[in-house]
This record gives structure tokens, C-alpha cells and sequence, in this order.
């Protein structure tokens, strides 16, 4: 099915009848954002939206960071208590700015693309706005680890391609939304706990993974929403519509469906695990839990009888606690496995190149 460009209107559109649209680069991703919001006045002032209070210090803003993701994702809370504490304080700072960025769409009291192009100007802007505790602790993570704003560009198109696309034609589609707002978080991850050179192939990958996995776990609650992100080439390999997830389906055809998109989520988990390796050593066993927790919420959609429109899967904090050790020894095999693999390239290397 040919990819066209959604036209603004698109958006007031009747939910099931909104075309496929193709995704923009990131600059024009977020320059069509603004053209929606200046068709929009008064301009929307997102500080309105954080009742006026006084940061005692740059500490505060970090804890305010820390309850967001205690908050909002249980899981990868659990992760990071294993960073040591200026890497984790770096990396709930950026969970805390992903899921800031969300809400103001999510939950945005207007216009949403007003709400996402004043984020936006905040974000972008070489002062941190000092009424919000999330900003001011991310623009010190920012400098601190020197965060590119290539990449920081790229999450922000990724969310803004919620308000301009909700179906996606084909895989690779949903793969580049997928990067942006999964695999980028990823990068720059990496550029708080430190990783060694090749680590980025396997950290897309592993984003990809992560963010299919909340796809899947949240079909009904996108629907609500209006939201398909199942792309229309695999509904339509097991005979669905767009609209057949949107009116809570649930028959053999969508139990289908969910196990091919199961195990398309397990193969990237598993072609990514090989660079956890690659990671800060003392942060391997923190990204190597994120990624063993949430491929977990798979084997629960499974235990749940792929019920994704009453049952949320998750991974209780038992569960967590238990999978610790398996996680820990599956990680002494991989860093004994790299460094037999390097000591055989290094005596190659020696016997082909003898002194």
C-alpha cells in the first residue's frame, strides 16, 4: 500500500478513517509540528501546567526524576538500582524527559501539538526553564555526559509522530518509529554509562525490541486511544483490519498475530544481547536486567492468554528478584565468551605477524 503525507486536517479526522502516512526526518518531523501549533492561538504556555514552586537545588530536581520512573516503569526503576549513582541520576533524568515528552502529548489539556511545540522551544532552549525540576536536572545530564542533539532531536520527532501518523503500512514503518522513541533512548544511554566501539547496532536493536514489546503489551490501550501501531501488513497476514483491533478482537486470528509479533520481539532480544558486553562493565548487569525483565512481559502476555485489552502484563517484583542471579551468570558468559574470542584474535594476530 503506497505511503501519502498527512495533510493537518488529517488529524480531526473520525478515529478508523485517518490515512498512512509517511514518516519525515526529524527536522521536518518537528517543523511540521510547529506549523500545526502556530494554526493554533493563544500559544500554549506548558508552564501553566506545573504549579509555581522553588528548587531548594539541583538535587531536587533529580529526585523528582527518580519518583517519575519509580513512578511510571517498576521495571526499569529495578534496572538501574545497579548503575553506580552519577550514571543512574543521568539515566533517570532521561527516563524522566522520555515520559515528560509523552504526557505532553498524552496528556496535553489543549492542543496537543500546541503543548509538544512549547516542550519542544523549552527543550531546545540554552537556558533550562527553572519551574520544572525534569528539564532543569536533564539539561545538567545534557552537558554533563554531552549528549548529542542530533540524537536528543530524533526522540522528540519520534513522539511527535503520534499526533501526525497512528497506522503504519509495513514493518520497516513501525521500525523507524520504533528507533526513535526506543533505540535513541538506547544511544544515549549509552553515552551516560559508557560502552565500547560497536555497541550501537546491538543498543537499536535492543531498543526495537523494548519498544515492540510495550506495543504489544498495550493493544488496548492504544486502541482507546485510537492507535494502531501493529503494522497493516501483519494484520492483514492473519486477516485483520485496523479496525478489528480497535473493536477489541479477540480471536484465533489476533492470537495469531500476537505470536508472530512475539517471536519477531525475541529474535531482537536475542541478536542483542551479545552487546551488553560491550557495555561499562559496571553497568552491564543494570541493561542486561532492563532487557531480561521486559522480554518476561512476553512469556506474560502468553500466561495471560494474549488478553491484551483486560489484563496489563508485567513482570512482579518476586520475579525480578529471582531472575537476578540467572542474569548475572548469563552475563559471566558473555564477557568469558569475548574475552576467549579476543585472546584467539590476539595469538592469530601473533603467529601471522611473529616479532
Amino acid at each position: 500500500m503506497p505511503l501519502t503525507t498527512l495533510h493537518p486536517l488529517a488529524l480531526s479526522l473520525p478515529t478508523g478513517t485517518e490515512p498512512i502516512a509517511q514518516p519525515l526526518p526529524a527536522e521536518e518531523q518537528l517543523a511540521l509540528i510547529f506549523r500545526l501549533a502556530d494554526r493554533t492561538t493563544p500559544r500554549h504556555n506548558i508552564a501553566d501546567e506545573w504549579p509555581p514552586h522553588i528548587l531548594a537545588s539541583l538535587s531536587d530536581a533529580y529526585q523528582t526524576c527518580q519518583r517519575s520512573i519509580r513512578h511510571h516503569s517498576k521495571s526499569f526503576f529495578f534496572s538501574t538500582r545497579f548503575l553506580p549513582l552519577p550514571k543512574r541520576q543521568g539515566v533517570h533524568a532521561l527516563y524522566a524527559f522520555c515520559r515528560a515528552t509523552d504526557d505532553t502529548v498524552d496528556l496535553a489539556y489543549g492542543d496537543p501539538a500546541c503543548a509538544l511545540a512549547e516542550w519542544i522551544r523549552q527543550v531546545q532552549s540554552p537556558i533550562p526553564p527553572l519551574h520544572n525540576p525534569i528539564l532543569l536536572a536533564w539539561y545538567d545530564t545534557r552537558l554533563k555526559f554531552q549528549l548529542p542533539d542530533t540524537l536528543i532531536n530524533e526522540l522528540l520527532a519520534g513522539v511527535a509522530m503520534d499526533l501526525t501518523i497512528n497506522r503504519y503500512a509495513t514493518f520497516a514503518d513501525l521500525w523507524l518509529y520504533c528507533y526513535r522513541v526506543a533505540s535513541v533512548v538506547g544511544l544515549l544511554s549509552m553515552g551516560i554509562i559508557g560502552s565500547a566501539p560497536g555497541a550501537e547496532p546491538y543498543a537499536i536493536k535492543l531498543g526495537v525490541a523494548l519498544q515492540l514489546t510495550n506495543i504489544l503489551r498495550d493493544v488496548g490501550e492504544d486502541a482507546r486511544r485510537g492507535r494502531v501501531y501493529l503494522p497493516q501488513e501483519d494484520l492483514e497476514r492473519f486477516g485483520l483490519s485496523a479496525e478489528d483491533i480497535l473493536a477489541g478482537c479477540q480471536d484465533e486470528r489476533v492470537v495469531a498475530l500476537l505470536k508472530f509479533e512475539i517471536d519477531r520481539a525475541r529474535r531482537l532480544y536475542a541478536e542483542s544481547w551479545d552487546g551488553i558486553a560491550l557495555l561499562s562493565p559496571d553497568s552491564r548487569l543494570a541493561v542486561g536486567a532492563a532487557a531480561w525483565i521486559y522480554r518476561g512481559i512476553l512469556d506474560k502476555i502468553i500466561a495471560n492468554r494474549y488478553d491484551v485489552y483486560t489484563k496489563r502484563a508485567h513482570v512482579p517484583l518476586r520475579e525480578k528478584l529471582w531472575a537476578i542471579p540467572a542474569i548475572w551468570r548469563a552475563i559471566r558468559r558473555l564477557e568469558r565468551q569475548r574475552t576467549g574470542t579476543a585472546q584467539t584474535i590476539a595469538i592469530a594476530d601473533r603467529s601471522e605477524h611473529p616479532n
